[in-house]
């Protein structure tokens, strides 16, 4: 399968959609940003804490608030040009000084939701999706780099919030985003799943595991899948991505053609590994295996790998 196909294929995958132009080449201009902040239609996501506030809608729940209504919630910690879009600027603010619960007294129609709870349920659009990961990946990033790596000085926010730049020593930082691959070993009908002890129950799903300094992605996915189950592979064909703001990785999403078959776990990673036919990974996608086995939901890139697999369509040979 081609990622064209792939990306055709998985319309509903979580945090890939996002419709934002964000104008990068502007970033440093000071006037420009000040437009983006007075035009009436600028609207800003809120996270607070590690959540995410949601505000009731006649049609359901929405994460944007105007920049007046946002000043109005509490202290303001960090606020970041996220890009634009059809509808007008884009900014994610953390805000401090308050939690979910004091923000819900003082604001009823004001909730503070989990990102993959909110993901998973799909009370939000995709294209705004899109655009939460964005925005609490960067305060993520901002929150974790308060002080300057290189020589421990306070840091300030700089470039619309796409850099820090310290005032001590003059080095810029600019937001990290962690690679890891997620990956389906197949062995002719057959394809590889693994478990850990923080998964729902009864929830297989693709091996997974960081790209280590100086490794391509396919020798990281032959490490971890050798790491992991003592499975050897050979070709790898690399099928699509999706951002995975917890708190900053991209999830790069891989088949790979099974050149061994014994299992041995590496118990501190896995709960459980084994091969399983494409019938029954079939009814785990349906809901109908026999033993209750699931797969992740639709929202995981490891749901289109599986359905990608199981549907035929070109694998590697």
């Amino acid at each position: 399968m081609t990622p064209e196909a792939f990306a055709r294929t998985s319309s509903f995958l979580g945090f890939a959609h996002n419709a934002l132009d964000r104008l990068a080449n502007f970033r440093d201009e000071a006037s420009f940003l000040d437009r983006q902040r007075q035009e009436p239609a600028a609207r800003s996501m809120v996270v607070v804490g590690d959540g995410v506030v949601l505000r009731e809608a006649p049609g359901g729940v929405g994460p944007w608030l105007g920049l007046d209504d946002v000043a109005a919630l509490g202290e303001v910690e960090e606020a970041v040009f996220l890009g634009r879009d059809a509808a007008g600027p884009v900014f994610a603010t953390l805000v401090g000084g308050t939690t979910g619960e004091a923000l819900a007294s003082r604001r009823p129609e004001l909730s503070v939701g989990n990102l993959r709870a909110i993901a998973v349920d799909g009370s939000v659009s995709g294209p705004d999706l899109g655009a939460l990961a964005e925005g609490k990946a960067l305060l993520n990033w901002h929150a974790r780099h308060r002080f300057c790596p290189n020589c421990g000085a306070p840091s300030r926010l700089a470039g619309a919030g796409w850099r820090r730049e310290c005032p001590a020593c003059g080095t810029h930082h600019f937001p990290r985003t962690d690679p890891v691959v997620i990956m389906l070993a197949i062995d002719g009908d057959r394809c590889l799943m693994g478990r850990q002890p923080r998964f729902p129950p009864s929830m297989y799903s693709c091996l997974a595991g960081f790209v280590e300094p100086g490794e391509t992605i396919e020798a990281a996915v032959a490490r971890e899948i050798a790491e992991e189950s003592g499975i050897a592979v050979g070709r790898i064909t690399y099928l699509g991505s999706q951002p995975w703001p917890f708190p900053s990785s991209l999830m790069i999403g891989c088949l790979a053609q099974a050149t061994s078959t014994a299992i041995t776990i590496d118990r501190q990673e896995l709960e459980d590994a084994r091969w399983f036919t494409r019938g029954e990974v079939t009814s785990m996608l349906s809901g109908t295996h026999p033993e209750g086995l699931l797969c992740p939901t639709p929202m995981a890139i490891a749901h289109h790998i599986v359905r990608a697999w199981v549907e035929g369509r070109e694998g590697p040979a």
